[in-house]
């Protein structure tokens, strides 16, 4: 299904290498807020969709994580090549270094390992979507937090603010696909069923009551 190409989404060069600035932006590698949540999460979510247009949004949007999670895990490696053995103890990196040397593994800043716990597929796609939105939302502010720490580093800030422009297209892009959901349902009422698990309700349905065959 894929067609992978050889280069980053955004270029990537970085010259200094900061362990300390790894260790935050390593959070949006495998943190609460990050890029293998993400993928993960809207790949999940797209087989619950009940229309073709917000299936290729979970579809787009997850695969473009995907390339997203190359750029930061890139970010990450370079910042930490060829680091000595002092600034790696002064930069706070040893913890890190002693499991996993300089190579890239998930986890927040503060050192929690990934956890699938930490994203939804509910099955629900009003549920689901609402999910989607949030998260976008989480990962903005994220990469907000990172820009005012690196903001004096364009090598680091340039392709970061490139990463949070993207998840405020997501996030449209994600209201636009709750919109082609709630427009096939009830105007009166989005929550009277799941639409892709309940048959479609009645006119005379009332609110959680749900006609099966």
């Amino acid at each position: 299904m894929w067609i992978y190409e050889k280069r980053l989404q955004y270029p990537i060069n970085i010259t200094t290498p900061n362990a300390k600035i790894a260790q935050y932006i390593m959070s949006q590698y495998g943190g609460p807020d990050g890029e293998i949540g993400a993928s993960m999460r809207y790949l999940s979510q797209r087989f619950a969709m009940p229309n073709r247009t917000a299936t290729a949004v979970l579809n787009d949007v997850g695969t473009e994580e995907l390339a997203h999670l190359e750029m930061v895990s890139t970010i990450v490696h370079q910042l930490t090549r060829d680091l000595s053995m002092e600034e790696i103890e002064k930069s706070g990196f040893g913890p890190y270094y002693i499991d996993h040397t300089a190579g890239v593994w998930p986890q927040a800043a503060g050192g929690i390992p990934f956890n699938a716990c930490e994203f939804q597929s509910k099955g629900d796609p009003i549920t689901d979507l609402h999910e989607d939105l949030a998260a976008e939302q989480k990962a903005r502010s994220t990469y907000d937090n990172i820009l005012r720490v690196v903001k004096d580093m364009p090598e680091i800030a340039d392709p970061i603010r490139f990463l949070r422009a993207r998840e405020v297209v997501h996030f449209q892009r994600f209201g636009e696909a709750l919109r082609s959901v709630q427009e096939q349902l009830d105007a009166k009422n989005f929550y009277a069923f799941n639409p892709s698990f309940d048959n479609p309700c009645k006119a005379s349905c009332d609110s959680g009551s749900v006609v099966r065959n």
